[in-house]
């Protein structure tokens, strides 16, 4: 039953102005920061692989490429929601220290999480034209697309799975399996896509398709990985096959309440997100590919900095379980603080380093120049996805307000984002750079919101149920 608790006054003896001088927040903050950003950093590395060795194969395998993988990014957002809703559950029962609540509620989200993968599935498998042509009209690009969606669609079935456990795990502070997983993807991905792209060692040459085939054999390796891990090794939640396949719906009206708002959120933010690829798309080709590589080259610079998402719903959700309710002020602002320091050193990087990166894929001249303008203007948005991202799917979510995320990110996306992008484009006919420019806008107009409604403290939710 969710119940809405007002904050006590700051009760916190370590707090002194900004920062928090309790160890024990910063060692969990940052054990778990450091192990999903390792985890994020390798499972994005695995998508720059395969951009840079498809780029240096042809320009049009890595937009038709960058066209599917659109699909995959809007699975893992309604993923995440589905994540998300385990964590923010989970958490708080964690903080209890009661496992049996946290078991049911894994099924649960696994199996949401699984019917989500086999939609995707089969509108790529039984659709694919119709889904890559919603992205552009070139018909090349669109040929290309289809050798790659063909092979990669069973992935979207076993990420669903992966993902939802993955999450769960980080429900009770256990993220280390999550790099070793990841790790363990990009070394077999990297050496299957010089095996099967390029044809070396004997494999065939198979181009985008052979890209496609390393993604799912590493993927397959993931879901191995990771259920080895949770059946023999893992000791704090001891889960049994019988767990995750029996129906016990228990605590799926609590898990509806809180991960619906998400799970819609991911699912509206992840068609938006392809609407700025169609918007980008039915421009050229030659901007489907800079996109690809400027945000790919931005994920990875600021992968710590969006990890922190995940951690703070971790660290809220855990310690308004624990009955903390004292510390989550200071906590709150020294998240926030953190949140600033690492966006605007991401931001930094991200402009240091972009000439050398883009150096390295073997694209037209366009391209290039329209990869570096677009990453100049994720250079200043960077600071505030930082921020942004983490207050409301990590702070406020994490506290148990999972619908303000919802709101927040797609009034501003459906509202604002969508449409002046749409008129830059095809209205005013402005360069690519300024219609990109108003793609990337909401991340620093969210900040103002986010920050009002954060430092307002009313978001905390008590959605554990009490022991019968």
């Amino acid at each position: 039953m969710t119940k809405y608790v007002a904050l006590p006054p700051d009760r916190d003896p370590k707090f002194l102005g900004i920062f928090t001088k309790d160890r024990e927040f910063y060692k969990t903050f940052f054990r778990l920061l450091i192990i999903i950003s390792l985890q994020q950093l390798a499972a994005l590395a695995v998508n720059m692989v395969d951009n840079i060795m498809l780029g240096r194969y042809t320009e049009l395998a890595l937009s038709g490429a960058t066209l599917v993988n659109q699909i995959q990014f809007t699975l893992q957002q309604v993923s995440a929601g589905v994540g998300l809703g385990i964590v923010v559950l989970a958490s708080q029962y964690w903080g209890q220290k009661r496992v049996d609540p946290i078991k049911k509620i894994i099924g649960v989200g696994m199996k949401v999480g699984l019917l989500i993968g086999l939609i995707f599935f089969l509108l790529s498998y039984l659709y694919p034209y119709f889904v890559l042509s919603l992205f552009t009209n070139d018909e090349s690009v669109i040929t290309e697309g289809l050798k790659y969606l063909k092979i990669i669609c069973w992935t979207y079935l076993i990420f669903a799975i992966s993902n939802s456990l993955m999450y769960s795990l980080q429900g009770v502070e256990t993220a280390g399996v999550g790099t070793i997983m990841s790790v363990s993807t990009i070394i077999i991905n990297l050496c299957l896509n010089y095996c099967f792209i390029y044809g070396n060692f004997g494999a065939p040459e198979m181009g985008i398709r052979g890209a496609a085939l390393a993604t799912l054999i590493s993927r397959s390796v993931e879901l191995l990985i990771i259920l080895i891990y949770i059946f023999v090794f893992d000791k704090k939640l001891r889960i049994k096959l019988l767990d995750l396949l029996s129906f016990d719906f228990t605590y799926l009206g609590d898990y509806i309440r809180v991960a619906a708002p998400v799970v819609i959120s991911g699912a509206l933010w992840g068609i938006a997100q392809a609407a700025q690829t169609a918007v980008l798309g039915h421009i050229s080709a030659s901007v489907i590919a800079a996109n690809s590589i400027a945000v790919i080259i931005f994920q990875i610079f600021a992968v710590v900095g969006m990890s922190c998402a995940n951690v703070a719903s971790v660290v809220t959700g855990k310690t308004v379980g624990e009955g903390k309710l004292s510390l989550v002020r200071s906590y709150s602002k020294t998240m926030q603080a953190i949140f600033l320091i690492l966006g605007v050193t991401s931001a930094v990087l991200l402009f240091s380093f972009k000439d050398i990166i883009v150096s390295f894929y073997s694209v037209s001249e366009e391209t290039k120049k329209l990869a570096i303008q677009f990453i100049c203007v994720l250079s200043v948005s960077t600071i505030g996805t930082c921020y942004e991202y983490p207050v409301e799917s990590g702070i406020i979510a994490g506290g148990g307000h999972t619908k303000y995320q919802a709101y927040a990110d797609n009034l501003f996306m459906w509202l604002w984002t969508i449409p002046t992008a749409c008129l830059s484009a095809f209205v005013f006919h402005f360069p690519p750079v300024v219609t990109f420019c108003f793609l990337k806008s909401d991340q620093i107009l969210k900040c103002i919101p986010n920050s009002i409604t954060c430092n307002r403290f009313r978001w905390v939710r008590i959605l554990t149920r009490e022991e019968k």
